[in-house]
Parts: structure tokens; C-alpha cells; sequence
């Protein structure tokens, strides 16, 4: 089946796009939603600028939708950029990597319902630690950046996803119960490299700014 990822650049819908190519589907295109709204409940914001990078490193077509992000209006942009990834690419169906959302997952379904698509959520449900388990044991090479929850601080940031993150994020998660996946926004990751892509990406310049328990690291990836 022809499938296009929404597309974010963090973790979820990366290994959401791998499971898809790796159950036999075609990966036709990439939609990124650009919100102006930093804070929108539908849409990863953060280093959602680097998608066409990473789009390019795995030689797929990107779809890029700006919104204002508007609650409830932003989807109507979302449904304009599903129209044209099914009339240019002629896709079947839409993939997400919604894990825990009900508010994101029910209204993506409501519009592949309306476009008459199929929607698949391979993350649906799926207990957290083991998504960071598999993303290590299938190669991604991710880095944190953005926190927004005690008591992760700037030295989290540019942190790599492996086995010592995932030995400290879930001591701090039964202690603090922050959400080890950062489901709740706890943080925030950027795909470097992954079975999917070409080629690596690398940083080549970063800024960090914050204060307190919230802090982001923008980068400049080649």
C-alpha cells in the first residue's frame, strides 16, 4: 500500500515510517506541518525546519504545510496537505506516530475517514520503554532537544538515546512520574540517522537558550 508519513522529525514518526516500509508498504511521501503556534496540541513544533533535510537523506518527497495553529482550524490545513499528497502521490493511506494521543489520534482518523484513506498508528498503545528498546536495537541515532519537565535540565540537551538514557529516564520516571517516552512533552528528539536514511546528519552549529527546568538546543544539520 502507497502510505505517506506526518512527519515530524522526532522519534515517533520516524519509527512509525520504518515499521511501515518494514511490513512491506511504500513509503510515497512526507507531510510536515509548519505551525506558528509553538504550543499546539496537533503538531510537533520543535526542529520541524529540519524535515526537508531529513526528507532528502531518505530520498522521499515532502509535503510542507504551514498553519497558523489555531486549535481545531489547524486541521483543516492538515486535510489540504493530505489532498495533495493524495492527488500527486496517489496514496492510500496516512501514517502517524501517535502513541498515547487520543486528541491527535481521533481527529487524524476523522480525516482519513472523510478522504476515504486507511490510518495506521503502529505505535498505537505500545509500552514506551520498549519503543526506546527497539529504536536502539534497530540503529536510530537520536538526540534530545528539548525539556520541559523537573527535573531534566540543559545538561540533557544533544543527550543520545541508548541504554544509559534509558536506565536514567526510567528511574527519574518512577520517581518523578515524567513519561519515559516524553508523551507528555517532558521532551523533545531530532532522528540524526536511522535504517531509513541515506546518509547521516550532521550538527554542524547550535544554540542553546532556557532557564530552569525548560530549555531547547536549535541546530544547523548538513
Amino acid at each position: 500500500m502507497k502510505l505517506c508519513i506526518l512527519f515530524s522529525g522526532g522519534k515517533d514518526s520516524t519509527y512509525a515510517a520504518y515499521l511501515a516500509k518494514k511490513h512491506n508498504h511504500k513509503l510515497a511521501c512526507l507531510i510536515s506541518i509548519i505551525s506558528e503556534n509553538k504550543d499546539s496540541f496537533m503538531f510537533h513544533t520543535p526542529s520541524i525546519e529540519l524535515a526537508k533535510i531529513q526528507a532528502a537523506a531518505m530520498n522521499l518527497p515532502i509535503i510542507l504545510q504551514k498553519t497558523k495553529g489555531e486549535k481545531e482550524i489547524e486541521l483543516k490545513d492538515l486535510e489540504k496537505a493530505i489532498k495533495i499528497a493524495k492527488q500527486k502521490y496517489k496514496i492510500q493511506g496516512i501514517v502517524t506516530g501517535a502513541v498515547a494521543s487520543v486528541y491527535q489520534a481521533s481527529r487524524i482518523q476523522k480525516i482519513c475517514d472523510k478522504l476515504k484513506l486507511e490510518c495506521f498508528n503502529p505505535l498505537w498503545q505500545k509500552d514506551q520503554n520498549e519503543i526506546l528498546e527497539d529504536l536502539i536495537k534497530n540503529k536510530f541515532n537520536i538526540i534530545i532537544t528539548q525539556v520541559a519537565a523537573y527535573p531534566l535540565d540543559k545538561s540533557w540537551l544533544g543527550r543520545k538515546i541508548d541504554n544509559t538514557f534509558i536506565k536514567e529516564i526510567k528511574i527519574l520516571s518512577e520517581k518523578y512520574k515524567i513519561n519515559p517516552a516524553g508523551e507528555g512533552g517532558e521532551f523533545e528528539s531530532l532522528v540524526l540517522n536511522c535504517p531509513l536514511f541515506k546518509r547521516k546528519l550532521n550538527i554542524i552549529n547550535k544554540k542553546i537558550y532556557g532557564e530552569g527546568n525548560s530549555w531547547k538546543m536549535e541546530v544547523d544539520v548538513e
